[in-house]
């Protein structure tokens, strides 16, 4: 089974070498698409003294830049380029530790399961921003009651689905709401989910945390709106 990650970036020029550094060492990865939505920092300029670095693991790194239009376009751009049989989306922060992938893929790997998550609230974690934490809550909550599941995180970055299904799912969504339109639509087509525990190191926004309240709002209309769709 061949694994592709696709790397979303806007303005990570702090965390996006030490991220790249740690995901390419992950025996189970085997390509990984890096996307650069637009970054005004020197985001690029690190990207760039990654890749002429002596990495051996360079090959497994395609870079792509693009106008910024927000994570949602990123991934589905990232989508059109990947060549495995599964994608993985890893953000270009330092909130999720990439040595957690082999977790993921052992599942989809016996045989049992198709789609697995990596849950941040079943798994050793920081304390999150309450505000940030409720929100996501109440979101979750939301998806539970609409879609008939017991999901511990629909939010979660750590989504790990076969490519050919990724695709189908047609994400619309330009922004963070491509969360809540991946999960949804997977419950509408009858996907059950599996999570697995993952390590997670929150950040706030001193650090450089994009998602607000406004995203809150953009999700829960996505929620709302998918589960009002017909079949």
């Amino acid at each position: 089974m061949k694994l592709s990650v696709i790397v979303p970036v806007y303005n990570e020029e702090k965390t996006v070498r030490e991220i790249l550094t740690r995901l390419v060492i992950v025996p189970a990865v085997n390509e990984v698409i890096v996307v650069n939505d637009g970054s005004t920092d020197g985001t690029e300029k690190e990207i760039k003294k990654f890749l002429n670095s002596k990495n051996k693991n360079l090959k497994k790194i395609s870079y792509f830049k693009k106008a910024n239009g927000g994570k949602g376009t990123a991934i589905k751009y990232g989508l059109k380029k990947v060549t495995g049989d599964y994608t993985l989306i890893q953000d270009a922060d330092l909130e999720y530790d990439p040595s957690d992938i082999p977790a993921l893929l052992e599942h989809v790997e016996s045989g049992r399961v198709d789609v697995v998550y990596g849950s941040r609230f079943i798994g050793p974690h920081s304390n999150l921003l309450f505000w940030h934490r409720l929100g996501n809550s109440l979101l979750n909550f939301l998806v539970n009651i609409l879609y008939d599941t017991t999901l511990t995180d629909m939010e979660t970055c750590y989504k790990l689905l076969p490519t050919k299904v990724f695709r189908e799912l047609d994400i619309q969504s330009n922004k963070f709401d491509m969360e809540p339109e991946i999960t949804c639509k997977l419950l509408k087509r009858g996907v059950r989910i599996f999570e697995v525990p993952i390590t997670y190191v929150g950040r706030d926004f001193a650090e450089g945390k994009k998602i607000s309240w406004r995203d809150g709002i953009d999700a829960l209309r996505m929620i709302i709106g998918l589960r009002m769709l017909p079949h």
